[in-house]
């Protein structure tokens, strides 16, 4: 007697195994159908009642101070025997931003505005100002950089549109005014030092090399006082958005009907595989 080839008799054990398949699911139509509909209304309540969340942002072009870097890099090696820097190493944008993420440029932008109790758990009793720091950076700050062009974008979410709009401009203004401050004040000791220096030497050559030194840091603290935007300079302003940034309601509602779908067909697959498992022991 003769028997069908192993190829023939896979072929129909597939068909046989796809069969059985989508009568499962043709059986569990309801059961999808049911937990799919349940899973995307809770998806479409979510939507609906979430808070809404608005991203305001504003482009910032670094400023460029080549004037006073060449000077720097003229009289660099003059200023490190006086033991002191001129103008900074590297790209002073970078220092500007590494303030603009740390944590106490953070902390003194939410004591001076009172914003710690918006920040802070109203059910945590322990919490404190660092814990509204941590939900400052995690949730409200939002800072990128186009490395090519230099060009940063800082934006601000929160549940007010105008209010996120005011906190942008407001850090920008304070950033500015921090580094200014730090630039003012770094070069206002240096100027200092450097004015001792002159006075307790007689040394006509090194008076002359102090001079160029005080002259480039006298422009520095000019640069520093006589600019509002020192750091950054403000390519456009952040405004009111008028469109939410989250929650997504679209793709809140199509992601969980795709997945609750998908999750439907393992359940009712699993239910079938236990079912054919049962009848076969019984059998």
């Amino acid at each position: 007697m003769e028997t069908a080839p192993a190829s023939s008799r896979k072929s129909g054990n597939d068909e046989i195994t796809l069969l059985e398949l989508w009568r499962g699911v043709w059986d569990g139509r309801y059961l999808i159908i049911a937990l799919t509909g349940v899973l995307t209304l809770i998806a479409v309540a979510y939507a609906l009642l979430a808070t809404e969340w608005y991203r305001a942002s504003t482009l910032l072009a670094p400023v460029d101070n080549q004037s006073l870097a060449d000077v720097g890099g003229q009289l660099g090696g003059l200023a490190a025997l006086a033991g002191i820097q001129i103008g900074g190493g590297g790209r002073s944008s970078d220092e500007a931003l590494a303030v603009l993420n740390s944590r106490e440029f953070a902390r003194e932008f939410i004591t001076e505005l009172e914003l710690q109790q918006l920040f802070l758990d109203a059910d945590d009793d322990q919490a404190d100002i660092r814990d509204a720091v941590r939900f400052f950076h995690e949730s409200v700050l939002r800072v990128s950089e186009d490395r090519d062009s230099g060009h940063v974008t800082l934006g601000v979410e929160w549940t007010d549109p105008i209010i996120a709009s005011e906190w942008a401009n407001t850090l920008v203004s304070r950033l500015n005014e921090e580094m200014s401050e730090r630039a003012s004040t770094s070069a206002q000791a240096n100027i200092n030092f450097l004015r001792s220096e002159m006075t307790s030497n007689n040394v006509v050559a090194l008076e002359q090399s102090i001079s160029r030194i005080m002259e480039a840091e006298m422009q520095k603290l000019m640069l520093a006082r006589g600019n509002d935007e020192y750091s950054f300079r403000i390519i456009d302003h952040a405004e009111p958005p008028r469109v939410r940034s989250r929650p997504k309601r679209t793709l809140v509602v199509a992601s969980v009907f795709v997945v609750s779908g998908m999750l439907s067909l393992l359940v009712v697959y699993i239910r079938g595989a236990f079912r054919s498992s049962d009848s076969t022991s019984q059998g």
